[in-house]
């Protein structure tokens, strides 16, 4: 973490805060009997007028001294969060529960047993409705602990009920962090590497997977344990390029929220995730009729009002849509249709710039060249696509790094810049190589480009020919394939041979379908 990134966190939360949250924190500050000229309430009103953090600027206005700042910081964050938790827009279930529990707490150590005891068994029936098991089991434990020193004449029957509570909540607490942890791991894996490249990576997260997956009892799984078993199912499957296992496992996690609707704004972010991969397994399965209306039910479910929308809620909106509403336009070639989109996201993005991690930022830019290239609009995709390979951050996924250059490569030809394509050939190839992600598809590619340059024009349709031939082949391999999700080459190279936009190729083939 950089001193930049230390130094943002107030200014970031100040900037964050709405017109109604601001009001309640002068509010709350008011109810602290802290008189008008604190440090801090000053401080938080100088941080909320101005657009960049200047640290030099602070001290010179005088509202407080330099061996001050630090601490009056962290007062004024405490502040603002504590003002933050009191405000209803961010109590829910979890947060009722959190502050009977407290209460619960307060009274036990007052000696006031019964009273606690009460509370106890009270929220506990809400934490178990409302699948909180792990704090369903933070209470039981307290339970625990006054019993053994508040006895009853029921002790013997309540120390049996609460050890069997204890266990089950514990049985099913293991479950959920054994399915979660290989679920985190799995997309993890993704991320960083994208899908299985070869035989060797397939069995290996075969392995990887079915040696972490836990036995279970179906029947004792609540809707907790149900939605990370889909999760950890569905990621498996993504690695392994199953699209239509994806889209199996994503229905069945987006169904198990439609059954317990309550669920929807006390997992919000859960639900997004559950209908975006929905949404991506039918995109890659090509079902654009099941994709368009899945998309338009989502679309009217998030624009609901009854819909709880925080910070956090809103961005996972926008990201979802707009991916997807660009996505809908790669199913049938309707590329001029979707470059309409890009101005409107790019605002958006400005936006929503301190919410959204670089690695969705370039998976727009990519999405954002592929839209120029399939218009024809070449010199507009290399603009898009050198945002991603100027970004030196190697933790992105390193397949959008990889089809990046291949797609770049192609767009310079295109666009007749070959006065330096030599050059871009000779990195690319060594990218590639150091990725591990040198394939038959790619090898074909690069050779192929590399060619060109001694192919007479008479004889370019038939080496455009002879290319698809090759290529042909690897359309249904089970890991050469993933190159045409990023990059559909069959289309390109038939729209080269029947001399047609591409646009209109996909166009073609989507109304034959």
């Amino acid at each position: 973490m950089t001193t930049k990134d230390q130094k943002d966190y107030l200014f970031s939360l100040v900037k964050s805060l709405t017109k109604s949250e601001k009001r309640q924190f002068k509010l709350y500050v008011g109810r602290l009997g802290v008189n008008s000229d604190s440090k801090f309430l000053n401080l938080f009103n100088l941080l909320d007028k101005t657009k960049t953090y200047n640290e030099a600027a602070i001290i010179k206005t005088g509202i407080v001294k330099k061996q001050q700042l630090a601490n009056v910081k962290a007062h004024l964050y405490k502040q603002i969060l504590i003002s933050l938790k009191l405000n209803p827009a961010h109590q829910n279930i979890r947060s009722q529960i959190r502050e009977q529990l407290d209460f619960a707490s307060i009274l036990y150590h007052k000696g006031l047993y019964k009273q606690s005891l009460r509370i106890l068994n009270k929220v506990k029936d809400l934490a178990i409705a409302n699948e909180e098991k792990n704090m369903a089991f933070e209470i039981v434990e307290l339970e625990k602990i006054i019993e053994s020193q508040y006895i009853t004449r029921s002790i013997s029957s309540r120390a049996d009920e609460l050890a069997i509570q204890a266990r089950d909540l514990s049985a099913q607490n293991v479950i959920t962090s054994k399915l979660s942890n290989l679920s985190l791991q799995l997309y993890s894996i993704i991320l960083k590497t994208g899908y299985v490249k070869n035989e060797d990576e397939y069995k290996i997260v075969t392995q990887y997977f079915t040696d972490r997956l836990p036995e279970i009892n179906w029947d004792k799984l609540g809707f907790r344990e149900k939605l990370w078993y889909y999760k950890a199912h569905l990621w498996y499957n993504f690695l392994r390029q199953d699209f239509l296992n994806c889209y199996r496992y994503a229905a069945k996690w987006v169904d198990l929220f439609h059954q317990n609707p309550s669920m929807i704004n006390l997992n919000p972010v859960f639900y997004l995730k559950g209908n975006n991969y929905l949404l991506e397994s039918l995109y890659f399965i090509n079902n654009k009729p099941k994709f368009v209306k899945k998309l338009e039910h989502f679309k009217t479910i998030v624009d609901s009002p009854k819909f709880n929308k925080d910070g956090n809620v809103s961005t996972l909106i926008f990201l979802y849509t707009n991916f997807h509403s660009i996505n809908q336009h790669f199913i049938d070639g309707s590329f001029e249709e979707g470059l309409k989109l890009i101005p409107k996201i790019e605002k958006s993005l400005v936006l929503f710039d301190s919410r959204i991690d670089p690695h969705h930022k370039m998976i727009f830019y990519y999405k954002f060249a592929s839209l120029h290239f399939g218009a024809g609009n070449n010199k507009a995709c290399i603009t898009y696509l050198d945002k991603i390979i100027s970004n030196k951050s190697l933790s992105m996924r390193e397949d959008l790094l990889c089809f990046s250059r291949v797609l770049n490569l192609v767009a310079h030809y295109e666009a007749g810049i070959d006065y330096h394509l030599e050059t871009l050939l000779r990195s690319t190839y060594k990218f590639l190589i150091k990725m591990n992600d040198l394939h038959e598809v790619q090898k074909e590619m690069i050779k192929f480009i590399r060619n060109l340059q001694d192919i007479y024009p008479h004889d370019l349709k038939n080496a455009f020919k002879n290319l698809l031939e090759r290529l042909k082949i690897y359309e249904d391999h089970p890991f050469e394939r993933r190159a045409f999700l990023y990059l559909d080459i069959i289309s390109w190279l038939e729209s080269k041979i029947e001399n047609k936009p591409v646009a209109e190729i996909i166009q073609h083939k989507y109304v034959v379908k």
